[in-house]
């Protein structure tokens, strides 16, 4: 079964000038791919709810770490992928069960933990190769810098 393939995007948040990492699968960005899934199910609130995390201002610890689901377990055994489009990471999170292997990475099991009776079943799971994932969060770590802010 051929695969996904993750990028993790380093953009200056308008709003805020600190850099914020947004996932981007297939070439789309998570953003617009869980607004999209959103607004087709005809959830309330959708569309521009969801923004990237933003390393400098939760303590992830190592963004490679923190994607690949070892960072915290600050809101449960999930992993935030995204947060609110405010800068928030726990306002409006995106949050998604990673699970590691030797040959794949998997994100399934999305949730809003603010919106617990929503489905997201539909969306996702993304596998992606783990030597393409370990590459993209190597370039994601060398575009963060050493204190990975």
């Amino acid at each position: 079964m051929p695969g996904n393939e993750i990028q993790f995007d380093c953009r200056l948040h308008t709003d805020r000038g600190v850099l914020e990492v947004v996932p981007r699968v297939d070439g789309v960005p998570l953003t617009e791919l869980i607004d999209r899934f959103e607004t087709g199910a005809q959830m309330q609130p959708a569309g521009d709810a969801y923004g990237g995390l933003i390393p400098q201002f939760f303590r992830f610890g190592p963004m490679d770490d923190h994607f690949r689901g070892r960072s915290t377990n600050a809101m449960g055994p999930k992993t935030p992928v995204l947060g609110c489009e405010c800068g928030e990471w726990g306002c409006w999170p995106l949050m998604a069960r990673v699970t590691v292997t030797d040959d794949v990475v998997i994100w399934d099991c999305f949730e809003q933990p603010h919106r617990t009776t929503r489905d997201y079943t539909g969306f996702g799971p993304f596998r992606f190769d783990r030597r393409q994932y370990d590459a993209a969060l190597h370039d994601l770590t060398t575009a963060l810098g050493p204190d990975g802010v």
